[in-house]
C-alpha cells in the first residue's frame, strides 16, 4: 500500500521546487578596490616581524598573534595606521564616485529618450 503524503512532505516538496539556482553576477574587474582598515595596515606592516619571531607558526596562529599585538597597542601607537586608513577610505570613496559616474555616463545606460531632437 502506498505511503500517504502529509502536509510536511508536501511543504518540503514545494520548497524544493521553489529553489532555483541563481547565477552569480560577474564582478567588474575595473571596479575600485575597497578601503583597508587600520588593523589591515597594521597587519601588513607587522606580519613579517611576527613571522620572523615565530617561524613555525601557522597562518592562523600568526593572525592570532597579530590580533593580540593590535589589542596591546595604545591609541598613540595606533594613530599612524588610523590615519592611513582614513586616507585610504577617502581614496576609495573618490574612486567609487568616479567609477559610478563613468557607469552612468556610459553609452547604452540611458533611459531611451533621445535629447538630440529639437
Amino acid at each position: 500500500m502506498p505511503k500517504e503524503t502529509t502536509k510536511a512532505t508536501r511543504r518540503k516538496a514545494a520548497k524544493d521546487d521553489a529553489k532555483a539556482p541563481k547565477a552569480k553576477a560577474k564582478k567588474d574587474k575595473n571596479a575600485p578596490k575597497r578601503a583597508l582598515s587600520a588593523y589591515m595596515f597594521f597587519s601588513q606592516d607587522w606580519r613579517e616581524r611576527v613571522k620572523a619571531e615565530n617561524p613555525d607558526a601557522s597562518f592562523g596562529e600568526i593572525g592570532k598573534l597579530l590580533g593580540a599585538k593590535w589589542k596591546e597597542l595604545d591609541d598613540s601607537e595606533k594613530k599612524p595606521y588610523i590615519e592611513q586608513a582614513a586616507r585610504d577610505k577617502a581614496r576609495a570613496e573618490q574612486e567609487k564616485a568616479d567609477y559610478d559616474g563613468k557607469k552612468v555616463d556610459s553609452p547604452g545606460s540611458g533611459d531611451g529618450d533621445d535629447d538630440d531632437d529639437d
